[in-house]
């Protein structure tokens, strides 16, 4: 707790010494709010014209108006306070949210950028055997109309050589036979 404070302060021409637990500069504020209300009001003709008492009681009138806007006001402060508070944590959820989704995402997309790229070494796999069956393929066929020219010329060869033997074979049938 803080040590009681004495001070003098001057309200309304007059000097009061007033004592608080509030800092010398606190009571001096307040002071100065009461003398500053007194000075308002006494640019007011009518108000001048009322007793001293009513003066008062209309001051102090004042001053609890005052009071009670300010509390007021505080509460709606406090209220939109809350508010905004409540609304901060929303967002921050939503934030929390969104980064866990984010990173979820990142995760898929690393994940799907991994399949993408041992489809690609698949497809460059199977595009490679493909060139190398096709070029087997063609090997292949080369081979095999080479192979069917040399079959048909053996072939040709081999009935050129029994036609000789059929022409021989004739002749000497026909030499025998005269």
């Amino acid at each position: 707790m803080s040590t009681k404070t004495d001070t003098e302060v001057i309200i309304a021409g007059k000097v009061f010494t007033l004592s608080g637990y509030e800092s010398e500069e606190y009571l001096q504020k307040v002071a100065s709010y009461i003398n500053n209300k007194i000075t308002e009001y006494n640019k007011i003709d009518s108000f001048r014209r009322q007793p001293m008492d009513t003066q008062n009681v209309l001051l102090q009138l004042n001053i609890a108006d005052d009071y009670f806007k300010a509390k007021k006001q505080i509460s709606i402060l406090e209220e939109d306070l809350k508010n905004k508070n409540d609304e901060v944590y929303e967002l921050k959820h939503d934030l929390i949210a969104a980064q866990m989704k984010l990173e979820n995402m990142e995760k898929s997309v690393k994940d799907l950028q991994a399949e993408a790229n041992e489809n690609a070494k698949q497809i460059v796999r199977m595009e490679t055997e493909l060139k190398e069956r096709k070029k087997h393929d063609l090997i292949t066929s080369q081979m095999k109309q080479e192979n069917k020219g040399k079959n048909v010329k053996r072939l040709q060869s081999e009935t050129n050589e029994s036609a000789k033997q059929i022409v021989r074979m004739e002749t000497e049938l026909k030499e025998r036979n005269k």
